[in-house]
């Protein structure tokens, strides 16, 4: 037996099996546009009232705070997100993966990014749902104020959660430039930071939204960097 041992190798992509065409993929982004639409459907149309100090949190009178049309709106931009992250997932199936046969990191991405479609559907339903429900809604009379109550707290952090399959994808990104060399190496450090901020604030502050605080901007700026940038493997 020999005592030798095998270096590390890191993986490499394989060619293109779509022809392999040496110019910029703009399939990514779509990733970038996600992105902007997930903080357009979370943060811009947040339902969550914002009550004075003098306002008890837990009053059904909450409710009148409540604009319809931002959530309404907000549901719709969230299943446009929904819709857009599983095509995402679609493509980078077919484009990334082929190219990097050896890599669970590349795997990670698509399963979490189809993760998130997956909560995010109930999330931004949620606040469809409420939208539907506040007066001058379609079913303004479903619901009493308790029950009303109910949909508003599933909103509290229902549009937030769903972006936990996003970090775990950023993970997987951060993998395959930081240790397999797949993309570029300024991607892969930037993909930690959602990890890094998502564990902290889980860890130290118990903040379940978390994940929606880094992961649609990550998308953003991860994803124009491998549309413009010199990361071979999504090209």
């Amino acid at each position: 037996m020999s005592d030798a041992t095998v270096p590390h190798r890191t993986a490499e992509p394989v060619p293109d099996p779509g022809g392999g065409r040496d110019r910029r993929s703009r399939w990514p982004l779509l990733g970038a546009a996600v992105g902007i639409g997930g903080m357009v459907a979370t943060v811009v149309f947040d339902v969550r009232p914002q009550p004075p100090d003098s306002v008890v949190m837990t009053t059904p009178g909450l409710l009148e705070s409540v604009d319809r049309v931002a959530a309404h709106a907000g549901f719709v931009t969230g299943f446009l997100t929904v819709a857009g992250l599983l095509v995402l997932a679609a493509a980078w199936r077919r484009r990334v993966e082929p190219r990097a046969p050896s890599s669970t990191a590349a795997r990670v991405v698509s399963a979490g990014l189809t993760a998130s479609a997956a909560a995010l559907t109930l999330g931004y339903g949620w606040k469809g749902a409420l939208g539907a429900y506040l007066p001058g809604g379609l079913e303004s009379t479903a619901f009493d104020l308790p029950g009303m109550y109910v949909y508003l707290m599933l909103n509290d952090f229902g549009g937030y959660i769903g972006w936990l399959g996003v970090v775990v994808a950023a993970g997987g990104v951060a993998w395959m430039g930081l240790r397999e060399r797949l993309v570029s190496r300024w991607i892969g450090a930037v993909s930690l930071v959602p990890v890094l901020v998502t564990t902290a604030m889980a860890v130290g502050m118990s903040l379940a939204g978390s994940p929606a605080i880094a992961g649609p901007i990550w998308m953003v700026v991860a994803f124009a960097g491998l549309a413009f940038g010199r990361s071979t493997i999504a090209r």
